[in-house]
């Protein structure tokens, strides 16, 4: 199955917050003691949860995904979780989104100021990418951040492979790649609770700062002459015949060409897109960042408990993730995460650490008395199947988490965003240069990719699910199973698959050695995901083993004729022919 690299995730901080020594927090949250069963507390009584994070120093704080950390934006969130789960998930979201017939009309501006862009980034912490790689081809571009745009100090934790494609496409060079990268460490494991363990070197291997990387990111996009606008928020754009424009304030309104939406997986652009419609599966994910883990130089890219347990009223299947923090030599960040459907009844994020706080010191070996804990991390990541989303508009078009491009079993929005970037910053520009901004032809720049799609199975089939004949250590099972399978079959099939990437030949491979070698397990995967989810999941496969075959024999035929074609039909057949790479894996 799918390697979770969760530490992509734009959520991910390094740590520098004051913590309580281990004795206090053994004496105030544990009477003194190391309890191995869940606390339950009355309703007027703190939850563990509680206690510790309105005891940790909270500093500044960032937008962004994961830019929160304190136990009222922990509440903020299980509210907006709880609301996906509800029936009312599916209320009309409010329309921020106008598109109006004609020409836009400066003295319709009713004496405003109008600034003109050739494209305008909504959403700065993974936008700045896209940002300065288009400032960079010549374009004015201008980002709109509602927030003081800054990355969070917890790393993001990404292959060195991946993070050269921002030095190839040019908007950095090795020696700033270098100043951001806060710690590197190796061997990494993905193990199996009770069933085994596989070690390899290289894979997510690298935390980077993005305090540090966004920072410098913001130097090298002024530089170009990129324009920031901090501490507006998008509430409505009017998309017109030959602009789209954004209105951040009474006096301001900002006109552009192009406006790129990157602003996460609840951008209201999106939510307006999809219409409030419920996502078709979650991962909640739940950690800390503390001080004291003596054996700390290796990380744990997968780590999958033994079997499901129950949390609240909802069976769960527990993974788990630890990194060595760039705070200190001593400090470790763990994540615990599962995947689950949204409906009422599922556990909150709080319940979620109440069980981390129990389980995590068995996971890495240490008592939670002996640790200092410095940050609690948390974060819900909505996946929609009809991913990556298509332009709904013309001149706007979804970038990052808010198209869907990472994977919906890895999350990786940050190794999602280095691969896409180079295919994404050529096509935007081209569309610009082109005049190609209708909404079928930005749709040609978040197209169909049947690798993506695939993923959906890998997702269901670590899912949960309430079935009295599936046996509970069914899905560390199966994952051990794959795993061992792509191991004995050697880098070329494993390295992909732990680098977030599916292709056909070691997929084809994988699954044979499995149903050759585990033949038994092969019913269990179908009450698992149920015949609807493999029926469909065999289309992508099939179109997985087609776009190989286009990229890799149809694809030089074309790219050999291609600049004698007609402008658009040049900017339409370039973006087929990295539709076929990107969708059969072939780019990695």
């Amino acid at each position: 199955m799918m390697v979770l690299q969760f530490e992509q995730l734009q959520w991910r901080h390094h740590i520098n917050g004051v913590s309580l020594s281990h004795s206090s927090l053994l004496r105030k949250f544990n009477g003194g003691k190391s309890r191995s069963s869940t606390i339950v507390c009355s309703q007027s009584s703190p939850t563990r949860t509680q206690r510790i994070m309105e005891s940790i120093s909270i500093g500044e704080e960032a937008g962004g995904a994961g830019g929160t950390n304190s136990y009222s934006a922990l509440k903020r969130l299980d509210k907006v979780w709880t609301n996906i789960c509800s029936a009312e998930a599916e209320t009309k979201p409010p329309q921020v989104v106008t598109s109006v017939e004609g020409a836009f009309k400066r003295d319709e501006a009713s004496g405003k100021s109008v600034e003109d862009f050739d494209v305008l980034v909504c959403g700065g912490t993974l936008g700045i990418f896209i940002a300065t790689a288009l400032c960079a081809k010549g374009l004015k571009v201008g980002i709109v951040e509602r927030n003081i745009l800054k990355g969070r100090e917890q790393e993001w934790n990404i292959s060195r492979k991946e993070l050269l494609e921002l030095v190839k496409v040019g908007i950095l060079d090795e020696n700033s790649i270098e100043q951001a990268i806060s710690t590197e460490f190796n061997p990494n494991r993905c193990g199996f609770e009770q069933k085994g363990e596989i070690w390899f070197k290289d894979i997510l291997n690298i935390g980077i700062s993005p305090a540090k990387l966004v920072e410098i990111m913001k130097e090298r996009f002024r530089s170009l002459g990129g324009i920031i606008l901090e501490g507006y928020s998008v509430s409505s754009i009017c998309v017109y015949d030959d602009v789209a424009v954004l209105q951040v304030s009474e006096e301001k309104i900002l006109s552009s060409r192009l406006i790129i939406d990157a602003m996460g997986n609840f951008s209201p652009i999106t939510r307006q897109i999809r219409q409030g419609r419920k996502p078709d599966g979650i991962c909640l994910v739940v950690g800390s960042c503390a001080r004291g883990f003596i054996n700390n130089t290796t990380s744990d890219v997968i780590y999958s408990s033994a079997q499901v347990r129950k949390i609240g009223q909802s069976d769960v299947q527990l993974f788990w993730e630890a990194f060595p923090a760039g705070s200190g030599p001593l400090d470790r960040t763990t994540y615990m995460f599962t995947y689950m459907d949204p409906q009422p009844g599922c556990p909150t994020l709080e319940d979620l650490l109440e069980s981390y706080w129990e389980l995590m010191p068995n996971y890495q070996g240490v008592s939670l008395g002996d640790l200092n804990i410095m940050r609690v991390v948390y974060g819900i990541f909505p996946t929609y199947r009809n991913s990556p989303l298509p332009a709904a508009f013309n001149r706007i078009l979804q970038f990052g988490d808010a198209s869907g491009i990472q994977s919906p079993v890895s999350f990786g929005g940050f190794g999602s965003l280095t691969r896409h970037l180079e295919r994404l910053s050529s096509g935007i520009y081209e569309a610009i240069e082109g005049n190609f901004l209708d909404s079928n032809s930005l749709s040609l720049l978040n197209p169909y990719l049947p690798n993506l799609s695939a993923s959906w199975l890998f997702q269901r089939a670590m899912s949960a699910k309430q079935q009295s004949d599936v046996s509970p250590s069914f899905i560390n099972d199966l994952l051990h199973a794959n795993f061992q399978s792509m191991e004995k079959l050697g880098d070329p099939v494993l390295r992909p698959f732990l680098q977030d990437v599916i292709q056909f030949g070691p997929l084809v491979k994988t699954l044979g050695l499995v149903m050759v070698t585990k033949p038994l397990i092969i019913p269990s995967i179908f009450k698992q995901v149920g015949f609807p989810v493999l029926i469909d999941w065999s289309s992508h496969f099939l179109m997985l083993g087609y776009y190989t075959f286009l990229s890799t024999f149809v694809d030089p035929f074309i790219r050999s004729s291609i600049n004698t074609f007609p402008p658009k039909m040049k900017f339409q057949w370039k973006r087929y022919l990295d539709a076929w790479k990107y969708g059969a894996g072939l780019d990695y």
